[in-house]
């Protein structure tokens, strides 16, 4: 086989590189798709908790929240439990998601 274009051969055999290249990083993927059931845990906020302090101790103790940072936890802690800010009372009851 005579190679007519080298410039056209080198363009497609650089392509067919980067494609192979491309699916083989996709297939060596290492993150799981199967997903864990979220259970949820209530717990209730005592005299001089704060949002921020409820949160640092779950992202240093729940696996859910497991290399997560602390302003992730706390917006999704906001979230789960409708909160508008960051503001919670004694004895208010909270959802926290664990694993």
């Amino acid at each position: 086989m005579k190679i007519v274009n080298i410039s056209k051969f080198v363009r497609s055999l650089i392509l067919i590189l980067g494609i192979a290249i491309t699916i083989s990083l996709f297939s060596m993927n290492t993150i799981s798709l199967s997903h864990q059931e979220v259970q949820y845990k209530e717990i209730y906020a005592s005299t001089g908790d704060t949002l921020w302090s409820l949160a640092k101790q779950e992202a240093e103790n729940n696996l859910y929240y497991e290399n997560k940072d602390i302003r992730y936890v706390i917006k999704d802690i906001q979230k789960i439990n409708d909160l508008t800010n960051s503001s919670i009372t004694t004895g208010q009851k909270l959802k926290i998601p664990e694993i």
